[in-house]
């Protein structure tokens, strides 16, 4: 990934087609994309939400357990609201897996496999307000002017939520919530996981269903396929992907591709 404000073009991320750039964003973690079109094919779990604008509204987007087809991701599936054509840029920033939450104010497995309003979980007349100066940040500057304001609403909501577990004396969760997911990215077994952030296993995955919307395990599932995907799309063969992302063997991978991401790894990497 590039530096904070570098903005490129993009080899399309699996489930992801057409006009499509992102770059790091200011928000620590996360990253801001733009497309012009629609995808063409299914949208994978990645352990991320997004905060989308496009047609005019607001959408958040939960994170999946499954693919998702094009018209479920941007509000081009609600009624009254046009997909993103002929140019129209859908812009969207995508939050790191444990993020998300306090950015939308709900635990994460209130969104899991949803696509909902931003009206839904912020007061109305609060997105009712971002939504009039989003339109006219793409009026004055296209995508661009979206994606700055999407950032400085996003990183006013975190520096809100830091601030508050200051003062509930919480000051742990993030790096708690960090470490989790680091750890499980790596492999790392959830019994160890659970002693290295000093919690039992259940408490462990109620953590995990409030923070990434999963449970630990399902987690390092979704993790695990991002990494592999990454890895086959660099050209690595199959048998290597499945060693180096940690799977038990090449039936392995082929059978969690499958059942995560509803298609044989071919078909994933097959152009267009």
């Amino acid at each position: 990934m590039g530096d904070v404000g570098e903005e490129r073009d993009t080899d399309e991320p699996f489930g992801v087609s057409g006009g499509y750039r992102e770059r790091a964003s200011r928000p620590a973690g996360a990253v801001l994309w733009t497309r012009t079109t629609l995808p063409a094919r299914p949208v994978l779990p990645d352990g991320c939400t997004d905060l989308i604008w496009s047609g005019g509204r607001l959408l958040v987007a939960g994170p999946d357990t499954g693919p998702h087809l094009p018209g479920d991701v941007v509000p081009g599936a609600l009624p009254g609201v046009p997909e993103g054509r002929g140019g129209t840029p859908i812009v969207g920033l995508r939050f790191a897996p444990g993020q998300g939450p306090a950015v939308f104010g709900v635990p994460a497995h209130e969104l899991r496999d949803q696509r909902v309003p931003l009206a839904d979980l912020w007061p109305a007349g609060r997105v009712r307000e971002l939504a009039e100066r989003l339109a006219e940040a793409g009026a004055a500057d296209s995508g661009s002017g979206v994606g700055r304001l999407l950032e400085e609403t996003a990183a006013a909501r975190l520096r809100d939520a830091t601030t508050t577990a200051r003062l509930r004396d919480a000051t742990t969760t993030g790096g708690r919530t960090s470490a989790v997911a680091a750890a499980l990215a790596r492999g790392r077994p959830v019994a160890e996981v659970a002693r290295a952030v000093a919690l039992s296993e259940r408490q462990l995955h109620r953590l995990s269903l409030d923070a990434f919307g999963y449970g630990p395990k399902t987690l390092t599932r979704v993790l695990r396929l991002v990494r592999a995907l990454d890895l086959a799309r660099s050209g690595m063969p199959y048998a290597q992907v499945a060693a180096r992302a940690g799977y038990a063997d090449q039936a392995h991978l082929a059978r969690e591709v499958k059942s995560l991401a509803g298609a044989p790894m071919g078909v994933l990497l097959a152009p267009g």
